[in-house]
């Protein structure tokens, strides 16, 4: 055999075998998958706001979560035998800090959204609920749409980042639009009267017109879209985004969402 057949066979066995060396009796290295990783380290990172009542809030005195989605956190490392800890993120990053492996799974009311699972994965779906509108009760006659909403000399108070601005900008066109950073302080601004409206997500709306009597949640009957939670993982990690997805499935048939559901929800 000619010396520049022998090279070239030489040359495509290295080709081939790239990225697969092995000595006599191993077996080629397999990556590490997320669910084996969370369970070998003995906790899972949990990304979350820490700002959106009733799923995740943070107080910072206390140095604790507390929420819907932090008790389900919890629910979630118990299942896989580990310890739960909470990473904080915010709206603008949270895809960014994701995808940076700054934690394995983000939780805290993430609207599922097909913007969102083309860059990352989003888990089943659960509680259904749209956008509606946070208002003063004196304005409930006011406030009936979102026709009525979107007025010239109307104030609306919108979290950056997240699906709440998406919508307002894409829907309204004659009100004035006021970007809060800190999504605790827009109900405050609307019973206080320097905003006359906060687009939220229906759950988020009856919670704080629940906490203040001044304030009362508008369109939540019929809301101004049809939306689900979902919990959001990177793609490309089957294994542990089918344990969760089986995780949930469990908590409804357990009833263990119901619980959580009337703990701070209902």
């Amino acid at each position: 055999m000619k010396k520049w057949m022998v090279s070239m066979l030489f040359t495509l066995l290295a080709v081939f075998s790239l990225g697969q060396t092995t000595f006599a009796g191993e077996t080629p290295a397999v990556s590490q998958s997320r669910l084996e990783l969370i369970q070998k380290r003995g906790y899972i990172l949990i990304g979350t706001t820490g700002d959106y009542k009733p799923f995740s809030y943070y107080d910072a005195e206390a140095n604790t979560y507390t929420g819907y989605d932090i008790d389900a956190a919890l629910l979630l490392a118990r299942d896989l035998g580990v310890e739960a800890r909470f990473v904080k993120t915010t709206w603008p990053t949270l895809l960014r800090d994701l995808l940076a492996d700054q934690f394995d799974i983000a939780m805290g009311g993430i609207t599922r959204t097909f913007e969102r699972e083309k860059k990352a994965h989003l888990s089943h779906g659960y509680i259904p609920f749209g956008k509606a509108a946070l208002i003063r009760g004196v304005d409930q006659e006011k406030y009936v749409s979102l026709a009525s909403i979107d007025q010239s000399g109307v104030k609306i108070g919108v979290n950056p980042g997240g699906t709440n601005e998406k919508f307002v900008r894409a829907n309204i066109k004659n009100a004035e639009i006021i970007v809060v950073t800190n999504n605790l302080a827009i109900p405050k601004m609307v019973a206080n009267a320097q905003v006359d409206v906060m687009i939220t997500d229906s759950i988020e709306a009856l919670r704080y017109a629940k906490e203040d009597a001044s304030l009362f949640a508008a369109c939540t009957e019929q809301p101004f879209t049809s939306n689900q939670f979902g919990y959001l993982m990177k793609h490309g990690e089957q294994d542990f985004a089918n344990f969760v997805d089986m995780w949930m499935e469990e908590m409804v048939l357990k009833k263990e969402f119901d619980g959580l559901r009337k703990k701070w929800i209902d």
